[in-house]
Formats: structure tokens, C-alpha cells, sequence
């Protein structure tokens, strides 16, 4: 057994003796819990973000040097039709030669959906109601078939919802992937702490812990031995999204292959923002150098600047797609001043009065620390952004109503199957925006774009009777 003393004498000497107060009255199994908690703290983090982001001054506004960020237009739209091309000949060679593995990051919970259980076991899909994770794995299903190599699928879960995703990949048999080949591992947490940087107990034998934000995936990869796994398997390309997006293409050739030709290190998908105030980080240089500038952190006015042709002028929207060189990745998943930088958030955070009594406070009481994984594109060598049709790789599904629902989600994901069926030839009746009429679902083991619907559909018979909805498998 670890001896408990020394780790409460290392809590008292880095002030944080706090932590231990109620250790006389707990039980040998809450003592035990408390003292595994402790063990996650590196005080010396703690100490240091104490003094950068609790005493430092707050609110500085953005400096002069903000522009907006050069990307990598569609041929659609300007860019070379030839270097699109050749991009996706090298990716798809990159995919063949078994160079690139998934990465999905999945701690979040459905709360805010209305959904009692993680966001990746929520049913997304228009017909058929399949989860977001059976969705990613169709996906990654079409994509072996199409490449002839297997994809690793990295998946970070918190602590709060490992078990129940483990579980449900088990119980689905893993959706047709090798079990081998899906691998969950937990993100980091961290202690919240006071406005003077003292650590709070959420309950006398609990730490109040939470997770260190989607930039803790790059140290959670490495510390869950993860990394190691690539770079034993000789992969060299992360492809990094989250949860809540089922249009994303987990594997996207050209995407690779654009990445892989400009010798980047990190690599972001970027749509136009579909209004001044949609809630989403935006490109920018800054000093220079390639960033993301949060949608809160963006001032009004620039938020709503135009250009002569009345287009955002900051308009390029982040939607948490890149690519990771794993050699990038574990340069800034090591434990050094060239880390991801934390953020504080000030939070209204549940915690025990002296007395060990749980107080639920009104408002902000204390600060919890959060890295985000787009603070790592200054560091990373020749980072691009690349455009993407919005209607083809992002409608997230992030509340319970309106934008960003599950409802707008269905309908964006039948206005894309439409479309494919009206390129192939099918008559579909839509409305003013696309959607059709009837209810259609298609599974990415049956086509992921325009060309492979055609292609799937050409070669089906007998041709299925769509007068009340389809759902093609």
C-alpha cells in the first residue's frame, strides 16, 4: 500500500493540505478513493497555473496583428482542380499503405440533447435512429473495403462514461470491426480550484475533478500508451473529430493527401460560417501564425466585418476535423513549456463547506483548466486550413432544439441523400431546402458520396421501391 502520509505531507507543503481535512472520519475505502484522486494532481501544474491564470490580468483584447487566415479553396472555388486531384491520389495511397489511423474524441455526455447516456450512443441517423458511434464505424467499415488495409479507431472516453461506451461497443460487437483494432482510453482530468487557487472537495472524499478539455486528447494519447501503438505500427497521419458530427468523413483521401503534400504537421477543415454569430471557432493569423480565435473571444465587430463582395471577412469556421502528424503529436503531448497552453473557466462548481456539507453555489465560485486542441496550430510546421462543403461534412448535433439539434441533423443528412439520388438520376421531391418528402437513410456501407451512391446503384437489383421512404443498408 502507498503510504498515505507522505502524499498528504506533499499536499500540505504545496498548500493544498485542504484536500485532506475530513481524512480523520472517512473510511478505509473512501480514504483509499480520495488518496487515487490525489494521486492524479501534479501540484507543481496546479502552483503554476495558479500564478498565470488566476493573478494574471484578464480580458485583453485581441492585438492589431489579427488577419484573416489563407486557406486551401475548393477547385469549385478557385482552387487548382490539378493539386485536388493529385491530393487525392496521395492520400488514397497514403490510406492503402496503412499510414493513417482514426481518432475520436467522445468524453462528452447527451445532457445537453436531453439524452441519458454518452453523446456517442445517440441515436443520430433519420430512419433507422443509429448511433453516432455505429455511424463512424460504417465508415471505417466502407473505408477498409475501399483501401484494403485495416484503420486503427483511438477513441477517448472520460471518466465519467469509459465503462457504459465500453459496454456498448461490446454488447454491438463492435460493429463489425475487429475489437482489436478499437481502442478506448480515458481523458486526463484536472482539480477546479478557488479564486486563490485552492483545490475544492466536491464531496469530503471526493476531489471536485474534471476533464481537461478536447486539447488533453494529445496527452491522453500518450499517456494511455496510444501513441506508442502508431508509431509501433508504422502510422504517421491522426485523423482527429468529435462526437457530434455524423456527416464527417473519418478518413478523408484528399484531406490526407493536401496534408501530406505541403508537409504540414497539422491540418484543419474549415466551412464558411453560416452567420456572423454562429457559435464556432474562426481561423486567423496572429502574429503571424496560424490560430483559432474562439467565437466569444472574437469582437463584435470583427465578427461582422465584410468584405466588397459581403462575405465574412473572418468567415472561415472551425470544425474540430484535423490531421496530426503523430510525430507533431508527441512533440506536444510532452510535459514542457512548449505544451498546449490551459484556459480558465469560470464555473459555478458544487463543493463542501467546512463543515463537509455540499453547497450548490448561485453563481462563478471557482476556476476549472481546459486546453483546446487548436492552440496546438502555432506550433505545428506549415499547418493549412482546407475548405469543405458545409452540407457534406458538418451538422453537429449539440442541442436539444433549433440549430445544431438532432432534428436539424436528421434533416441535413436526408437533404444529402437527396441530393445523391438526384445526381444518380431518381426523381426526388424536395422542398425549399432540399429535404425531401419522404424519409431516406443511407448507410456508408452502401455509398459515403455522390459517386459511390451512383456506382452502388447502378449495380442494385431489383431497385427498391422508394414511395414511402428508403433505407439503403
Amino acid at each position: 500500500m502507498d503510504d498515505h502520509a507522505a502524499l498528504i505531507r506533499r499536499f500540505d507543503e504545496a498548500g493544498q493540505g485542504q484536500v485532506f481535512r475530513f481524512w480523520s472520519r472517512l473510511s478505509e475505502e473512501q480514504r483509499a478513493e480520495l488518496a487515487s484522486q490525489a494521486r492524479e494532481v501534479d501540484l507543481a501544474e496546479i502552483a503554476r497555473l495558479g500564478r498565470e491564470l488566476l493573478t494574471a490580468k484578464r480580458g485583453a483584447a485581441l492585438d492589431a496583428s489579427l488577419s484573416p487566415a489563407p486557406y486551401v479553396a475548393l477547385a469549385a472555388n478557385g482552387g487548382s482542380a490539378r493539386e485536388w486531384e493529385e491530393a487525392e491520389r496521395i492520400g488514397t495511397q497514403a490510406l492503402r499503405d496503412g499510414r493513417v489511423a482514426c481518432f475520436t474524441v467522445a468524453g462528452g455526455q447527451g445532457t445537453r440533447l436531453g439524452y441519458p447516456g454518452p453523446k456517442g450512443l445517440f441515436p443520430v441517423t433519420p430512419v433507422t435512429g443509429k448511433s453516432l458511434f455505429q455511424v463512424f464505424a460504417e465508415k471505417l467499415r466502407a473505408a477498409q473495403r475501399a483501401y484494403g488495409r485495416e484503420l486503427p479507431w483511438l477513441i477517448m472516453t472520460s471518466h465519467g462514461n469509459h465503462e457504459e461506451t465500453a459496454t456498448f461497443f461490446d454488447s454491438h460487437r463492435h460493429f463489425g470491426l475487429r475489437p482489436e483494432q478499437v481502442h478506448l482510453f480515458r481523458q486526463g482530468r484536472m482539480p477546479a480550484v478557488d479564486f486563490a487557487g485552492r483545490i475544492l472537495l466536491e464531496r469530503p472524499d471526493h476531489i471536485a475533478l474534471s476533464p481537461d478539455g478536447h486539447g488533453g486528447s494529445l496527452r491522453a494519447l500518450a499517456r494511455s500508451g496510444s501513441l506508442e501503438r502508431l508509431e509501433r505500427a508504422g502510422i504517421d497521419v491522426i485523423s482527429y473529430f468529435q462526437v457530434d458530427n455524423p456527416l464527417v468523413s473519418c478518413v478523408d483521401p484528399v484531406f490526407i493527401g493536401l496534408h501530406l503534400m505541403r508537409g504540414s504537421e497539422m491540418s484543419s477543415l474549415a466551412v464558411s460560417k453560416a452567420s456572423a454569430g454562429e457559435r464556432v471557432g474562426v481561423f486567423c493569423l496572429r502574429d503571424g501564425r496560424l490560430a483559432v480565435v474562439e467565437y466569444s473571444d472574437l469582437p463584435e465587430e470583427l465578427a461582422r466585418r465584410t468584405d466588397e463582395r459581403g462575405r465574412l471577412v473572418y468567415g472561415l469556421g472551425s470544425i474540430a476535423v484535423h490531421l496530426l502528424s503523430t510525430s507533431f503529436a508527441r512533440r506536444m503531448s510532452e510535459e514542457s513549456d512548449a505544451g498546449l497552453p490551459f484556459h480558465r473557466a469560470d464555473k459555478a462548481i458544487p463543493c463542501v463547506d467546512d463543515a463537509g456539507a455540499v453547497q450548490e453555489p448561485s453563481g462563478p465560485n471557482g476556476v476549472k483548466f481546459e486546453m483546446f486542441v487548436f492552440d496546438a496550430l502555432p506550433f505545428a510546421g506549415n499547418p493549412i486550413v482546407v475548405e469543405a462543403r458545409r452540407e457534406e461534412k458538418f451538422s453537429p448535433v449539440k442541442n436539444a432544439k433549433g440549430a445544431d439539434s438532432p432534428d436539424s441533423c436528421r434533416r441535413h443528412q436526408m437533404r444529402l441523400f437527396a441530393g445523391w439520388m438526384r445526381d444518380a438520376g431518381i426523381p426526388v421531391a424536395v422542398d425549399a431546402d432540399g429535404v425531401p418528402a419522404l424519409r431516406v437513410e443511407i448507410s456508408p456501407l452502401f455509398a459515403v458520396d455522390a459517386a459511390s451512391f451512383a456506382e452502388s446503384w447502378r449495380h442494385l437489383v431489383p431497385k427498391p421501391a422508394i414511395a414511402d421512404g428508403l433505407v439503403l443498408e
